[in-house]
Formats: structure tokens, sequence, C-alpha cells
């Protein structure tokens, strides 16, 4: 097994998720089976409790992990099933390691941090790597591990040196380490500054870490002096010195490192035996997705009315998700964050300026999603966005409370049950179409909910969001909730036109809806965004787009298939991409009469 231990200095939010997730795809498109690992040096056993403004959403794994966010990043760029052990926490460990002491594994012994707390990071290390992560099930030949936080930190103490003995304990030319830093550019002078680097490199090597890699991060590019003089204080080669500035999607990131000569010097130092040279279609499918988002000309505006839009790291994966869909059918995403209350009629009482803007941007969008939370702030502006999605026709997608407020909307406004709520929001209301689930109602917070994938059944052969599935039986997607629709009303919402076309095996948990008779009115109980993949755009998200740039109807009638899009005079390729409808997955058609023929709108956008 082959590590690579990824560290940051000066400040945190660098960019060491990307650049772990680089790594993976670029060892990836060579053939070499990745896996990953992020730790989190906080006390918490999981991300589970945390409030998005804390560290961003709560990512949700297959077997019901809820992990940090950057897990996210490594499952969307290496496409691989991650598990809940590969985000390892201090609480964690320190559970781990207290539970050992109390079973007597250590009788006799004083439990300390060192040997115990970091013997017991480098064991759980170990283990892990060697988990198969993708569908053939083989074992990772490389583990890619980010250290959170920065080089410094007393929280990171125990893992700094727990990676400082495991040098040593898997040998020098198993175990590299890439050292992210920023380099600012002070606006007063516009000069590149390498003493934070210079700093951040000198604690690091303090620790007993010498970093392999230096991977700087600057707004602009640097020049090859300032490589040079990172690489004269800090005791690396140039060709060590990778230097990454803001590019226009983080697609590019691992083309940027790639072409640095990055593969070459792994290849040596991790004895990887990688072959050279590559193939000339070596990573094409990231050029092509990066040329491609570089030259998207449309633009599709889509509302998140949500309850933590101060940070978009909140609706990380939504975003995302969102993204994917837009570039699959050819649109530039422009996502428009409006804060729930805003929509409210206090708000107009309290600050009619934000009511009225918040109104603007809606009404101005061309389509709307309302993700999943927790908690009352928000719910009735969720609510009123809901209506007027229902009442013109305007594409929506709710999202696990998005689903909910859904149908709170519906019940109290066409089945007229005014008082209709959550019991999560009124406890007392005399119409509970939303309830909580007692199974998971255990008095503890943390890892109590409905968790991880789960089976949906399809009920309706006509279901809009059956077909963008590819016709299947049934789906297996992500859940994370407390709540679900309360299967006593669902009779009289589904005769007043609100469907309920996908559900569980036992038919009682309510999965999806969808509205008779509107553009595309859909909600789901589970998160689809948690599986969209670069290439393999979720389901209901690609529906949203499609039905917002007005191509859903032309789409479902090709049998779930895009028309040919981005094609140019230039192109060298006789290669087109087309979707697949069964498996959501890109196709390459040697042949373009395979293809169906573009419709106008197509025409006119590859004139």
């Amino acid at each position: 097994m082959k590590y690579i231990l990824v560290t940051g200095g000066v400040i945190s939010g660098v960019g060491k998720g990307v650049i772990a997730s680089s790594f993976g795809t670029i060892l990836k498109n060579c053939g070499i089976h990745v896996t990953s690992i992020k730790i989190d040096p906080y006390i918490n056993i999981d991300a589970g409790t945390f409030s998005p403004y804390e560290h961003g959403e709560v990512y949700v794994l297959d077997d019901g992990g809820e992990v940090d966010l950057d897990l996210g990043n490594y499952e969307r760029f290496l496409d691989i099933t991650l598990h809940k052990d590969n985000n390892i926490t201090t609480g964690k460990i320190y559970q781990h390691v207290i539970n050992k002491e109390r079973h007597g594994d250590y009788l006799g012994k004083t439990v300390q941090v060192v040997p115990h707390i970091t013997d017991a990071i480098q064991e759980w290390v170990e283990k892990v790597a060697v988990e198969p992560v993708t569908k053939d099930g083989d074992e990772p030949k490389v583990c890619v591990i980010e250290l959170g936080g920065t080089i410094g930190d007393i929280e990171g103490m125990p893992f700094v040196e727990a990676f400082r003995q495991f040098q040593f304990r898997v040998k020098k030319e198993n175990f590299c380490v890439a050292h992210v830093s920023l380099v600012p550019q002070p606006r007063s002078t516009g000069e590149p500054k390498t003493k934070p680097t210079q700093a951040s490199v000198r604690e690091l090597r303090g620790l007993g870490l010498s970093p392999d890699l230096i991977v700087t991060r600057s707004e602009q590019p640097i020049g090859d002096s300032i490589k040079e003089k990172i690489s004269n204080f800090c005791h690396v080669a140039p060709e060590q010195v990778l230097t990454i500035h803001d590019l226009s999607s983080i697609y590019r990131v691992p083309l940027l490192m790639e072409s640095q000569g990055v593969i070459d010097f792994l290849n040596e130092r991790l004895q990887l035996n990688i072959s050279s040279p590559r193939p000339r279609h070596f990573m094409r499918k990231w050029r092509d997705l990066a040329e491609q988002i570089d030259h998207l000309r449309k633009s599709v505006n889509i509302a998140l009315v949500g309850k933590y839009t101060k940070l978009e790291d909140a609706y990380a994966s939504v975003r995302k998700a969102l993204q994917h869909a837009s570039i699959q059918v050819g649109y530039r995403l422009n996502l428009i964050y409006i804060e729930a209350a805003n929509l409210e009629k206090q708000t107009m009482q309290d600050n009619p300026v934000l009511y009225h803007e918040a109104w603007q941007q809606l009404c101005k969008s061309d389509g709307v999603i309302v993700p999943g939370g927790f908690g009352k702030r928000g719910i009735e502006g969720k609510i009123e966005a809901c209506k007027w999605c229902r009442l013109n026709n305007k594409p929506m997608l709710g999202i696990c409370l998005g689903l909910q407020v859904a149908v709170i909307e519906f019940a109290r406004n066409v089945l007229g049950h005014v008082n209709a709520n959550s019991t999560e929001i009124d406890p007392n209301t005399n119409h509970q179409v939303v309830i909580d689930m007692p199974e998971h109602t255990q008095g503890a917070m943390g890892g109590t909910m409905r968790l991880g994938k789960r089976y949906t059944c399809f009920t309706s052969e006509n279901s809009v969001m059956k077909r963008l599935y590819g016709n299947v039986d049934g789906i297996e997607e992500r859940h994370r909730h407390r709540y679900e629709v309360n299967p006593e009303y669902v009779s009289n919402l589904e005769a007043a036109g609100l469907k309920f076309v996908g559900r569980d095996n036992d038919g009682q948990r309510m999965e999806i809806i969808e509205l008779e008779g509107h553009s595309y009115y859909v909600g789901t109980q589970y998160h689809p965004e948690y599986l969209s993949r670069p290439l393999k755009p979720s389901p209901p998200f690609l529906g949203l787009i499609l039905a917002s740039v007005d191509k859903l109807k032309s789409y479902l009638a090709r049998g779930c298939r895009l028309s040919p899009r981005n094609l140019s005079d230039n192109d060298s390729s006789d290669d087109d991409y087309i979707n697949d409808g069964k498996t959501g997955q890109q196709t390459l058609s040697k042949s373009t009469t395979s293809i169906i023929l573009p419709d106008n709108d197509t025409k006119n956008e590859l004139k």
C-alpha cells in the first residue's frame, strides 16, 4: 500500500480537499485503484450534529455515515463509494481507545496519547486503506489521506505525531507528504509572498514530517522565480513545487497538476510502475469536461430557497448536482440563493426591501429547488415558494424537507386543512401530515435518523421520475431524515392530484411525489445530490434543469437522450456524447447517424 498525506498551511480552506481529490483522479487515470481518508481533528464523533454554518453540509454515505463534505469531493472526482470509517475524527479515535481501556485491553498500563492514541490512528489508517471502494471489489493500491486544519493546530498534534511514526512503519518508498500552502499576493505590491509558506514548511519539519511536494495556492499564476525561491528556502527541488492558481473550474486542477509532472514524480517516489509515455487520450474526459464548462454560452437561473444561504458550502452537494445537470444539458448554472424567511409575510412588515427583493429573485428564476434542513426558521417561506411554483407552473424540486413542505402546502391550500403542519414544527397541529418516525426518535441526536442507502420502488408506470431513472422498477438512494409523510393522508392527497409515485418496499414510507398536470413539480424524501457525478448527473436534478429550459418533454420523447451539442468547426473528434437514459451515463457514439437529430432550439445553439 502506498500513502499520500496531504497537509495544509497558513490558513484552513486552502483547497486541500480538491488537491487530494486531484491526486486520486490522476492516479486513477493511470489505472491505479485509489481510496481516500479524511481526518478531522475535532472531538465530535461525526459531522451529523454540526450546524451547516460550522463546516458546511453534512455528507451522507451508503452505510449511513454522516461525514465531512470533502468525502463528497472524493466520491465525485473518483467515482468511488467510501465508508464511514474513511472519515477519522479525534472523537472516534478517543472513543475507540477508551472502549479498549474499559474492556481491559491495556490492563496494568497507563493509557497515553503516545503510544496508545497514535498507535490507534496508524492501525485505523492501515485497516481502512485496504477496504475496496469500487464495484469490482479490488483492493486499493494508493490511499490519499487529507489531514484537516492547518499544521500547528493543537487539535491536530496527535495525528501529526502518528504520521511521523507511520512513515517509518511503512517505509520511505511507500509514504510521501504533499503540503498545500497559500502564497498571498497583496494588492499594494502585487508581488507573491513566500514567507508564510516558508514558516509553514519549517513548522511541519519541526514536527518530524518533510514535504516531498509543496503545492502553492494563489489567486494569480506565479512565475518560475517564485518557484525557485520556495525551492531554495524549503529544501525541495523546483520540480517538487506545484503551483495552482484560481481556475475557471475545479475540473482543471488535475489537468494543471498533471502538466507539471506530478505523475513522473509520484511514479519514481512511490515506485508505482506507471508506464510512460501515456496514451494520447489520457485524461480525455476531464479535458472535455473542462473545455465544455468554459464554452457554455447560455445560462439557466435556479433559485435555491433555503435556511443556510449565507454559506455556499451548506449546500455543496446540491450545488454540484445542479452544475452536473446543467453542464449535461449545455447550460451554465446561475444559482441564486434566497433566504426562505425573507419570503414570509412577517419579513414584509419588518423589512419590505428584503421581502420584495426575495420575491423578485424567485419570480425571475427559471426553476426552483427547496433543499433539506431542520428546524422551524424559514418553513413558512419554503411553503410560500412551493405554493408559487405550483400555481405558476414553475419547475420545482423539493428534497427531504422540501418534499415535506410541498405536502404541507398542498394539504393546506388544496385539501383545505388550514392548520396542516409537521410535528417537527407544530406538535399540537390537528392535521399532522408530516410525522416523526418512532424508531428514529431515541432521545439522542447523533446518528439516530434514517440514514444511508435505502430502496425505493416506483408505483406508477406514467411517472416522469421513473422515466428519468430509465424505466427501472426501483432505485437506491441515500437518506437523512427523522420525519416522513403521514400515510393516513396519502389517499386524499393523491385523489386531489399529488401522486406518491415512489415508496419503500412496504409501501408505507412516501419517497417521491409528482403533481399531475405540472411541467415539473417533484419532491424526493431521499437526497439524490449525494450520488450525482460530473458525467452522471442525478436524474431528479437533470429533470429540473431540462424543465427549466423547456426541454424536458422533447428529452422524454427521445427516450431520455440529449441532442448533440457544443460541436464546433474546430472539433477534431468524430465522437459525440449522448446520454443513455437507462443508466444516466454518457456513452460515445462513433457514428453521428445513430444520434437523434437536434431540435430547432439545439440547431440555433449550434449556429
